[in-house]
């Protein structure tokens, strides 16, 4: 049955899906659903609004309106099925499962902190890692770290053949990386359509091995360019498998 009542109203322009107001609801009505907070069904909210004060971007907001009554005993059903759900994952995983997709950003290392650190350590001079997650297919496109970026796609490997990475490569910027022979690449077009799109870029580094198929990267990034309408300028960073880097310059053919 419908009645005028309050609920919670979300903003999609102003919700970035950093998924913070999703443990705060109680009943479980809200849900990360293609990188958005999403309402699963009026019933489940009582319009109390204990989320709210969760949302970092002021995204989440009470209104009056028609919607479905609120329903405690399918609130308690819904919770039955979250909790089950969640037990099987984590009977399927061991270790309790691995928060993959949760995005988080993570202040640089100082100065000073690096100076604490033992001389010759391999970790001397910190990460440069600014964000999680780092691969491509979990990144949603709204992540508030890709806005304005300065944005490194890098293939797997070179992270492991180039031992600058961080230093040279990484820092100062945000990074997707992923591999264009075992993944989709179709995904991975529509992926940074999307980020081409609505990021607005402020630049964009390649990195990839010199091996045949590492040069996919370059179709994916020049086909999400045609489809999103955007150009970015990118340069193409090309690694030996010795982890050397044998060409940097404008993205090639």
């Amino acid at each position: 049955m419908k009645v005028m009542r309050k609920i919670i109203e979300i903003d999609e322009d102003l919700c970035t899906g950093c998924g913070e107001c999703v443990p705060n609801c109680a009943e479980g009505a809200l849900q990360i659903v293609d990188g958005k907070a999403r309402m699963l069904a009026d019933k489940y909210c009582d319009g109390l609004g204990a989320c709210l004060g969760h949302c970092p971007t002021g995204a989440l907001k009470i209104i009056e309106r028609e919607a479905d009554d609120f329903d405690e005993q399918a609130v308690h059903e819904l919770l039955a099925s979250q909790k089950k759900t969640a037990a099987q994952a984590a009977m399927a995983s061991p270790a309790g499962g691995c928060p993959s997709a949760r995005l988080a950003t993570f202040a640089p290392v100082t100065p000073c902190q690096a100076a604490n650190v033992p001389t010759g350590h391999a970790a001397a001079a910190g990460s440069a890692l600014s964000h999680w997650p780092v691969q491509i297919r979990l990144i949603p496109a709204s992540a508030p770290f890709l806005k304005n970026a300065d944005l490194l796609v890098a293939a797997d490997c070179t992270a492991a053949a180039y031992a600058g990475f961080h230093p040279d490569l990484l820092a100062g910027k945000v990074m997707m990386m992923g591999c264009p022979k075992f993944d989709d690449a179709e995904s991975y077009v529509q992926k940074f359509a999307e980020v081409f799109a609505t990021a607005r870029l402020n630049s964009l580094t390649m990195a990839i091995m010199e091996v045949p198929c590492c040069g996919a990267m370059r179709g994916i990034i020049q086909e999400a360019m045609r489809r999103s309408g955007v150009t970015v300028k990118v340069e193409e960073v090309v690694i030996s498998t010795r982890g050397e880097i044998i060409r940097r310059g404008p993205m090639g053919p």
